[in-house]
């Protein structure tokens, strides 16, 4: 079940549930608005899942920076959120679709116990200018069922992200570089 507005404020207030920074003006009835950061890694070249995705890292400007289509931009959440009580599911709102931004489409479930800034996965449909701390998109906080495992304490790829993360297929593929 997915928590409302009160209910995450009331599991930020106790503990449970860790947003920061945290700003109440930014709960909204079932979510809280979360924003991007000021910084994006973008794609260098041609992606290929054995190997260490290549990048550049750019800093977004206070005068914005325009995404172009056909670019992979991986993007940094402002906020640090987690829980060790609730899983979390990120996603992009209707005000970043309408500009055309498709974000965080293939993995937006953060498990009990992953507490991070999300490393975002953004492409855009046509240039469109974006700023550091706009709101990009909606957390919702979501009571799992049964025996609780915290995603710090398994060995997943993961589980000690700090900044903005490529992909790490390369690990599991038979040959890929390690």
């Amino acid at each position: 079940m997915i928590l409302t507005g009160p209910a995450i404020a009331a599991a930020v207030q106790t503990g449970e549930i860790t947003i920061e920074p945290y700003e109440p003006a930014r709960i909204s009835p079932n979510a809280y608005d979360w924003r991007l950061g000021d910084t994006l890694r973008v794609c260098a070249g041609d992606l290929d899942a054995a190997s260490p995705t290549a990048f550049i890292e750019q800093p977004i400007p206070t005068t914005g920076l325009v995404l172009q289509p056909e670019m992979l931009y991986l993007g940094l959440t402002l906020e640090k959120t987690g829980s060790e009580t609730y899983a979390q599911m990120l996603n992009g709102d209707r005000t970043i679709g309408a500009l055309g931004i498709w974000v965080h489409v293939s993995a937006p479930l953060g498990h009990q116990g992953h507490a991070i800034r999300w490393t975002l996965e953004i492409r855009a449909a046509r240039p469109v200018r974006v700023y550091p701390g706009m709101t990009f998109g909606k957390l919702v906080f979501l009571t799992a069922f049964g025996a609780p495992v915290s995603y710090q304490q398994q060995p997943a790829k993961y589980a000690s992200t700090e900044g903005i993360d490529i992909s790490r297929l390369y690990e599991e593929i038979p040959g890929g570089a390690l």
